[in-house]
């Protein structure tokens, strides 16, 4: 039962921190970030979050993401029915698989067209 409910978790915190990053946050550092997976531990303490990164730009998007935790473990805690949000840590995807690459590309589409 714990493994079940650690993988919806896990699909809600993804779901959430991609609509959080992708859409809610201004920082230009993030312009390029997408959340490819996130992993709750089965005791929903911690997260570990694999986002994926164009341009080269790694050191400072991680930078930018463990800057902006607080604020992301909030906006979770806001979001998400949970009794204890877990911990975010974060680290680069190196292989984001294809699904993921071409839901990045229809996000940023979607963003350009906005700001247009």
């Amino acid at each position: 039962m714990e493994e079940h409910r650690a993988r919806r978790v896990s699909e809600a915190v993804k779901e959430e921190l991609a609509e959080i990053i992708g859409f809610e946050m201004e920082d230009p550092r993030l312009a390029t970030v997408n959340v490819t997976s996130a992993d709750v531990s089965s005791d929903m303490r911690v997260a570990h979050v694999k986002v994926a990164i164009e341009n080269g730009a790694e050191r400072k998007a991680l930078e930018a993401l463990e800057h902006a935790r607080g604020f992301l473990k909030h906006e979770l805690a806001a979001r998400l029915n949970l009794r204890r949000v877990p911990d975010l840590h974060f680290s680069a995807d190196t292989h984001p698989d294809a699904e993921s690459r071409i839901d990045f590309l229809l996000r940023r589409a979607k963003r350009t067209r906005a700001k247009e």
